[in-house]
């Protein structure tokens, strides 16, 4: 499928939306029950880093909603109708720590649109700047990636797996069982079918099982690198996808510190890189 008149889609540049919410104890709660976190319910008095990810969930009717689970396109984010459609990456820059209980906002605004054509066929990149704020000011500031493409064609090569570092000072095993994909499509809203729809995901997208959600690997990548350095401080976190994981074998989240940097990466079952991360600790 051919991404039609790209710059017809110049006008969505600059485009905003904001969405307001409360930082409530319920989605943290089961946050931590979800990553089987030792101290469930043992509430914290800040937001840990990434889970705001938590709040200002989309709520499309269900009669918006297209064929992918996605809500159809259009709307906010520019109607481009290449077929598959993921959240690639992010930079974040962590300002203040957010508090449970307390209201915030979020002002989002598309950045940039970009398209152009590779080896496994068209593509477009959204960048989405977002902005949370507290009643003190902007705590968060977020630039988000979203990358669309073209389904692969039958019988087009897999690519290339990239190697993933093996000299990690700290690793965890993650075991992707299908509830723990349910469980985070839930507390975050996602009803992007691949994550727990089987025979759609291997059917009609073609993957060989159900795909961890990218910024679920995020978010187990800061909870380990959180568990390595207790006493250290976030100050801004990088990540970007490399390729994908399933449910179909357990994968790990890696980690070293240099100083006040931290490398981190996903590693998968045959020990391709599936993706990398980086983090500035005080």
């Amino acid at each position: 499928m051919s991404l039609e008149n790209p710059e017809s889609f110049d006008a969505w540049v600059g485009r905003s939306d904001e969405k307001t919410d409360l930082i409530t104890h319920a989605p943290v709660r089961l946050m931590q029950a979800t990553l089987d976190a030792a101290d469930a319910g043992a509430l914290p008095s800040q937001l840990p880093p990434l889970w705001h990810w938590l709040y200002f969930l989309p709520g499309e009717r269900q009669s918006n909603i297209g064929p992918d689970g996605h809500p159809r396109r259009g709307g906010f984010l520019p109607p481009i109708t290449l077929p598959r459609r993921m959240w690639a990456g992010g930079r974040l820059q962590f300002l203040r720590p957010l508090l449970l209980g307390e209201p915030i906002r979020r002002v989002s605004t598309i950045k940039s649109i970009q398209s152009k054509s590779g080896r496994s066929g068209e593509l477009a990149f959204v960048t989405v700047l977002h902005q949370v704020s507290d009643a003190q000011g902007i705590a968060i500031r977020e630039e988000q990636n979203i990358v669309y493409r073209d389904a692969p064609g039958a019988g087009a090569p897999s690519p290339q797996p990239i190697s993933a570092p093996t000299d990690e000072q700290f690793s965890r095993t993650v075991r992707p069982e299908p509830v723990l994909l349910m469980r985070y499509s839930a507390l975050t809203f996602n009803s992007h079918r691949i994550h727990y729809d089987r025979p759609y995901a291997m059917q009609e997208e073609g993957y060989p099982g159900l795909v961890v959600h990218g910024p679920l690997i995020a978010t187990l990548l800061m909870e380990e690198l959180r568990r390595a350095h207790p006493e250290k401080t976030i100050g801004s976190f990088e990540f970007k996808a490399v390729s994908p994981l399933f449910d179909t074998a357990p994968f790990t989240v890696n980690g070293k510190r240099e100083g006040g940097a931290a490398h981190l990466w996903a590693r998968g079952p045959e020990g391709q890189l599936a993706m990398q991360a980086s983090a500035e600790i005080e």
